[in-house]
């Protein structure tokens, strides 16, 4: 039941803790992570406006403004981009972490799933929210209608990209790790997300590494003409020109963890693991 001193929930007004006045309810009690901005009400005519001091928002009437025009992307017409009163810097500094993109990309067996787990768990350790896109993992759902011909990987990678760009703006560290085998469609998901926010990893392992490893027996299969299109054998892959990070060259003798380490050190150098 909603107490006795409530105000109006239809009109965005919040009851005072019992025993404190409207003045200082909030400001004593408020968290340091400030993320009310604002709020529109069920009928669209209030929003509450965040006070950098952390004192109670104030109710703004926003009758009689456009919301902006409609618009047209791609396919879909007439819809409009609808903003929320809690915006990426807020949910950064409630994880105190800064949201991003680690795009691993490389050749089948390159080691780019096992990379992934390994930064996932140390940047957990460290406290850190990480999200896995692995290339398997999404086609069991997500991109379960998609092929391996080049417009289906293509759009597989687009989908992927903006999911991935959703989790950075979220204040998420999403961990990307795909074949992704076109500079075009890899350059294509950097340009969604902020300069800086987009880290490319190139596993450098040569093809005869990986098909040497053939962890899931597809280089061989590819070799005997059973699988089509496959990158590396019939289908070209096309390495990273100017990426952020390079990892995994023979000789190099590192370690997934080693590799992961190099990874968490980029993102501690460019400040994303705090807010």
């Amino acid at each position: 039941m909603i107490a006795a001193g409530a105000k109006s929930l239809l009109g965005l007004s919040i009851a005072s803790p019992k025993g404190l006045s409207d003045s200082n309810s909030l400001s004593s009690h408020s968290r340091s992570v400030g993320v009310v901005r604002s709020c529109v009400s069920m009928d669209g005519s209030q929003t509450l406006s965040h006070n950098t001091n952390g004192s109670f928002p104030e109710l703004k009437s926003i009758n009689g403004k456009k919301q902006g025009p409609l618009s047209t992307v791609g396919n879909s017409t007439n819809i409009k981009w609808h903003e929320c009163p809690v915006e990426t810097v807020d949910r950064q500094r409630l994880l105190d972490q800064k949201g991003c993109v680690i795009w691993v990309t490389g050749l089948s067996g390159s080691g780019k799933s096992t990379l992934a787990c390994a930064l996932n768990q140390m940047l957990y350790k460290k406290g850190k929210l990480c999200y896995i896109l692995d290339g398997d993992n999404v086609r069991h759902g997500l991109n379960r209608d998609l092929s391996f011909k080049a417009e289906d990987r293509a759009e597989n990678i687009r989908r992927v990209g903006e999911v991935a760009k959703l989790f950075a703006d979220a204040g998420i560290i999403c961990i990307a790790s795909l074949i992704s085998p076109y500079r075009t469609d890899r350059d294509a998901c950097r340009n969604l997300l902020p300069e800086g926010d987009f880290v490319e990893v190139f596993m450098d392992v040569s093809l005869e590494v990986c098909e040497a490893r053939d962890p899931k027996g597809l280089y061989k299969l590819a070799r005997a003409g059973k699988i089509k299109g496959f990158t590396g054998i019939d289908d070209p892959y096309e390495p990273p020109l100017n990426c952020e990070i390079s990892l995994g060259r023979e000789g190099s003798g590192t370690s997934p963890i080693e590799m992961a380490e190099v990874i968490v050190g980029y993102l501690e150098n460019k400040g994303y693991l705090q807010a």
